[in-house]
């Protein structure tokens, strides 16, 4: 199964390499949309009344709602930063959720979160790829930091993991998971400040947040899963499950990394 999983992770981050160097930056954007859309469809399936074409109305949404940000941010220049704030409160919001879990979760809110973890999150992508001279190297670094920590997480809970960080949503967590995480997570960017021309302390620190906001987005996700009685949330990469279960950490990550950059000097 190890083997598989880095084989997979191998591969999904070969393709993304390539993306970033081949593809034009409005042309990735839409990509990304393709995959988030990807994303609504399985999130629909943490619905219960949804099977096959009964899926498709969270997609048609999804695909309105990523349609009007993009026409609201990149056609007409409207500001992001309510949108980016939105994001962070709500993943506050998902934090107390995760942490007072079980708790009934009704159906509206099952859709209707759907939309507040998955738009943010491809808008926070999309601001990091359109900076002017710099974004492919921004967007990898969205997606290296939460690698990291993702590796670092396993790693050290395997090793020495002892405490649950949240046995009733995702029982295999540790607190030293998130620390190991944590700690390589913020390695790396002390490393990739480097290549990003920016401060290594400063993105050091910054990391900590984004990394611990990529947890909680792992955990709100592994939270419906469990609420729908579901081990993944699709089958689409072998020992990885599916696309939500690839981009759960970074739908928290990224709003909260384009935030920074959006009200900080750092890059």
């Amino acid at each position: 199964m190890i083997g598989q999983r880095i084989a997979t992770a191998v591969v999904l981050a070969v393709l993304l390499i390539g993306a970033i160097v081949l593809l034009p930056a409005r042309i990735l954007v839409l990509a990304l949309g393709v995959v988030f859309l990807g994303g609504f469809w399985e999130w629909a399936g943490f619905d219960g009344h949804a099977f096959g074409v009964r899926r498709l109305p969270l997609v048609v949404i999804g695909a309105a709602a990523l349609g009007a940000t993009y026409f609201y941010v990149f056609v007409t220049g409207g500001s992001p930063l309510p949108l980016l704030l939105a994001a962070a409160i709500w993943w506050l919001i998902a934090l107390v959720w995760v942490v007072r879990y079980p708790t009934p979760v009704p159906r509206w809110a099952v859709l209707g979160c759907a939309f507040v973890v998955l738009v943010p999150a491809w808008l926070g992508l999309s601001l990091l790829l359109s900076r002017a001279h710099d974004g492919g190297l921004w967007l990898l670094a969205a997606f290296v930091l939460v690698w990291a920590a993702d590796t670092g997480a396993y790693f050290c809970g395997r090793a020495f993991g002892r405490h649950k960080l949240a046995p009733a949503v995702s029982p295999g967590k540790t607190w030293e998971g998130v620390l190991g995480g944590a700690a390589l997570a913020t390695a790396v960017a002390a490393v990739g400040a480097v290549f990003l021309h920016v401060d290594p302390f400063l993105f050091a620190l910054v990391t900590v947040p984004i990394v611990l906001a990529s947890v909680v987005g792992d955990l709100i996700v592994s939270l419906f899963k469990r609420n729908a009685g579901l081990k993944d949330s699709g089958r689409l990469f072998p020992g990885h499950g599916g696309i939500l279960d690839r981009l759960d950490s970074i739908c928290a990550a990224a709003p909260l990394l384009a935030l920074v950059l959006l009200v900080t000097e750092l890059g």
